[in-house]
């Protein structure tokens, strides 16, 4: 009985972290569509919720144009980092949006409805991109920068002898095993040689 009690809050917590929600602007049935079959003009008029990287944006006379690296999305509708792209696509919204804001690199997801194709060059290769009316341009927040440092464990890189510079805190230290924190290594230039002669 007692393992049951325990074990209730942990289940309750993976099945809070299960239940992902999409934002409210994002909600709604949308069947897949392929950036290709788009391409192809044969999924015009269709609804789409697309994601992914923004690679420009342009400000025009009565609307806001987002070309955009798409990426498949998660169970939030948010873009998966790191996945493989299947494409390039441009959504366009009634309204001025800030490019400073809508900034290169950050992520994007966009609900509206195709229409059509539009030509836009690539350097110099004129490129196919499925065209979207956006009804919703949903701006995700920056994600959080990780630092990874090297985990050494609980006896430290030096294993279970210790720090040979500062003594033992191995089993046979200074009285048992110690926790060490990850080490930045600082090894100093040497100094300059003068010119043979």
């Amino acid at each position: 009985m007692t393992r049951l009690l325990l074990l209730a809050p942990v289940a309750a917590a993976l099945a809070l972290g299960a239940c992902a929600t999409i934002p409210k602007p994002l909600q709604g049935n949308y069947a897949p569509v392929a950036l290709s079959a788009a391409q192809s003009g044969t999924a015009s008029t269709t609804p789409v919720r697309w994601g992914g990287e923004i690679i420009q944006t342009e400000p025009r006379e009565q609307q806001t144009c987002f070309f955009v690296l798409a990426e498949p999305l998660d169970s939030q509708a948010r873009p998966q980092r790191g996945a493989d792209s299947p494409g390039r696509f441009v959504a366009c919204k009634q309204g001025f949006y800030d490019p400073e804001v809508f900034a290169r690199g950050r992520e994007v997801t966009v609900t509206g409805t195709l229409d059509g194709t539009v030509q836009h060059k690539i350097g110099q290769f004129n490129y196919t991109y499925p065209n979207v009316i956006a009804s919703n341009v949903y701006l995700w927040p920056k994600r959080p920068l990780y630092v990874a440092t090297p985990d050494y464990g609980m006896w430290g890189p030096w294993g279970p002898w210790g720090d040979p510079f500062w003594g033992g805190w191995g089993p046979w230290g200074y009285g048992g095993p110690m926790y060490y924190p990850p080490r930045v290594i600082v090894v100093p230039r040497p100094a300059p040689q003068p010119p043979k002669q």
